[in-house]
């Protein structure tokens, strides 16, 4: 994260409205880092995704009306008048940043029910797995597509347990902040602070302003 990146989120944020920022190559620490600042302007994290773009995140930012976040935006205008720089911010909460950094991640990695992410992953090594053995050709194919499956699979089982021990971690830390564990239309489990709504999909609201961050 650096000055540019701030400046462009406040700049979007300036207008009231929803902000996504689009984040070429950003680590979940990186993107906890940004949700902090703006919580501390009056905006609050509402969702990330992945974006169209290899290896690119979108974050979501709403304007939170409450009167516990006015109130903050209003100190923090009044303590560091030149946030607006990009570098005149005030000092990273740790608690708070790793609580961002949790939902953050269990935002990325539970888009899908485990179910879910298990079929589609399966199909794609299936589906995988056989184009390869008949690109090898021969009677031998089909033993190559077999070994092949068989082998990623071994691979697949171990990703998924260990994906699963890390989601369990983050959803313990949640928990134990107060987060609440909810469902929402699509059967996507999320933990949301406490007072928030059962969410649907917030990046189906409608187009939102971009920014682009290297």
């Amino acid at each position: 994260m650096n000055k540019r990146q701030v400046q462009n989120m406040l700049l979007l944020m300036a207008s009231g409205g929803p902000v996504e920022l689009t984040c070429p190559m950003a680590s979940a620490k990186k993107l906890a880092r940004l949700a902090f600042f703006a919580q501390q302007l009056g905006y609050e994290y509402a969702d990330v995704r992945l974006g169209g773009a290899r290896n690119t995140v979108v974050m979501l930012l709403v304007p939170d009306p409450g009167p516990v976040a006015r109130a903050r935006a209003a100190q923090t205008w009044a303590q560091y008048p030149n946030a607006g720089d990009g570098v005149s911010l005030p000092p990273v909460v740790p608690d708070a940043l790793e609580l961002l950094r949790a939902r953050i991640k269990f935002d990325l990695t539970g888009r899908h029910s485990e179910k879910q992410r298990l079929v589609y992953a399966v199909l794609a090594v299936g589906v995988g797995s056989l184009v390869v053995g008949l690109n090898t050709g021969g009677e031998s194919a089909f033993l190559v597509a077999g070994m092949l499956w068989g082998s990623c699979l071994s691979l697949l089982a171990v990703a998924f347990t260990l994906g699963r021990r890390r989601n369990a971690t983050y959803a313990a830390r949640l928990k134990a902040a107060g987060f609440t564990p909810v469902t929402d239309e699509n059967g996507r489990l999320r933990y949301l602070p406490p007072g928030a709504r059962t969410p649907g999909n917030p990046f189906t609201s409608g187009p939102y302003g971009r920014s682009a961050q290297s």
